[in-house]
């Protein structure tokens, strides 16, 4: 298949490469994975020139395989007891204000590592309560007693991404159920309301308008706050190929529909990915 040439509206800032090799140097003298860098982010110069970063616990290795992501799926890695504090310490080094922590997917582990995503909140906390936590969880396959461990440590926002529209799950996240993520974002409120709950979807694999319309409906009629949406791009030829550059017209028409909905805030832009900006939605929220 040909692979489409990007547009200019994709191109990246490639500049303060120095200030990205200091942070990058600190998450290495701590033993820590950032999402940024996993997972080919197309944000992370000017994240990490900002002294920024979403942190990726539970290891590097993934247990399935989505043919649209960046992140490794071989031999899984032990979960590193001292992880909780090395996340702390980074986010006090590095003077965060809010700090997200995603996960690979472990489904190897009998909470799927949601035990470990609370020591982690817990020790941020125990550094400062006033930093703001967001967490990007995976789907926990489920498990509601899983979930609790998590939405138990308070942290402000929890954000699962339900990637794409139903019709593509099969192709792209067969190890995923549509439904299921719909109900990881239900349950979050069912089991305490006051955390915001948040949701993003990548688009150019094919879908039609209507559908990322519906996408949208579906996510707000369990109350999530917050929404970003993306484009897609192929990590490498192996994967998931590219079937439209959506222009920044469509993603401003996007932001548009998801605010008439009822969403606090929708980041919707070529290169918005989930953790873009992510302070600037709770600030919004907290100012209604």
């Amino acid at each position: 298949m040909e692979i489409k040439r990007k547009p200019r509206w994709l191109r990246v800032n490639m500049e303060d490469l120095q200030k990205e090799e200091a942070v990058k140097r600190m998450l290495r003298d701590l033993s820590l994975n950032t999402v940024c860098q996993e997972a080919n982010c197309p944000n992370r110069i000017e994240c990490f020139s900002n002294k920024t970063a979403t942190f990726m616990i539970l290891g590097t290795q993934c247990s399935r395989n989505c043919r649209f992501c960046n992140v490794s799926h071989e031999a899984l890695e032990p979960v590193d007891p001292k992880e909780p504090e090395n996340v702390a310490k980074a986010t006090r080094e590095l003077g965060l204000k809010h700090v997200v922590v995603t996960s690979v997917t472990r489904d190897d582990l009998t909470d799927g590592g949601a035990g470990h995503f609370s020591k982690v909140i817990n020790a941020i906390r125990a550094v400062d309560k006033e930093i703001a936590i967001e967490v990007l969880i995976p789907d926990f396959q489920g498990d509601f007693k899983a979930l609790k461990k998590v939405t138990d440590a308070k942290p402000d926002i929890i954000n699962h991404n339900i990637e794409t529209i139903p019709r593509m799950y099969d192709k792209i996240r067969p190890q995923a159920h549509y439904n299921q993520s719909l109900e990881v974002l239900k349950n979050v409120k069912k089991l305490d309301s006051s955390i915001f709950t948040k949701s993003g979807i990548m688009v150019g694999i094919g879908e039609a308008t209507e559908e990322v319309h519906q996408v949208m409906k579906d996510l707000r009629e369990y109350q999530c706050d917050f929404l970003t949406i993306g484009q897609y791009l192929a990590p490498s030829k192996e994967h998931y190929p590219v079937e439209e550059y959506i222009t920044p017209e469509a993603f401003k028409a996007y932001k548009d529909k998801g605010e008439s909905l009822g969403f606090s805030f929708v980041a919707s832009d070529p290169l918005v990915r989930s953790s873009y900006k992510a302070a600037d939605m709770l600030e919004t929220k907290s100012q209604e």
